[in-house]
């Protein structure tokens, strides 16, 4: 993030985390939390939380931004995001998540670390390469898998 934008959320949450107590607080009072609208078991269409303007504009600019950061987390997750939700939702998501890590840094007094652009596959290693097997099979490939030596 620039200066610039982390001034801003500054400006709009403090350095104070203990008026939220939670992130999930602080994400709900932004307005770039999920909202849950189910009745009668049937999920309804959910808009777009109100919350405080100007810091959900400026995250989610901060988002688009991180989104064209190459080899990094945050691209690699809205890449994953815009597959499913489409851009504008995973826009938002994102958001979502940079303010999670905003308040965890503010909370904690620790520096940002980065997790890297490979973070989401190094989890569940046998789920990745799972998934790829069934995409190269839906293409047409007979795949065996051997692991390395």
């Amino acid at each position: 993030m620039s200066d610039l934008v982390a001034a801003a959320i500054i400006a709009e949450i403090g350095v104070d985390m203990s008026v939220f107590c939670t992130a999930a607080r602080l994400a709900a009072w932004a307005g770039v939390c999920p909202a849950n609208h189910e009745s009668a078991g049937k999920r309804k269409k959910a808009g777009v939380r109100r919350g405080n303007t100007y810091l959900k504009t400026i995250l989610i600019e901060a988002a688009n931004a991180a989104g064209h950061t190459n080899g990094t987390y945050f691209k690699d997750k809205l890449i994953r995001l815009q597959a499913r939700r489409g851009r504008n939702r995973a826009l938002m998501a994102l958001a979502h998540k940079l303010l999670i890590a905003v308040f965890h840094i503010l909370a904690n007094k620790v520096p940002y670390r980065e997790l890297g652009a490979d973070y989401l596959d190094t989890i569940k290693p046998i789920r990745t390469a799972q998934t790829l097997v069934r995409r190269l099979q839906r293409l047409g490939y007979k795949v065996q898998l051997e692991r390395a030596a």
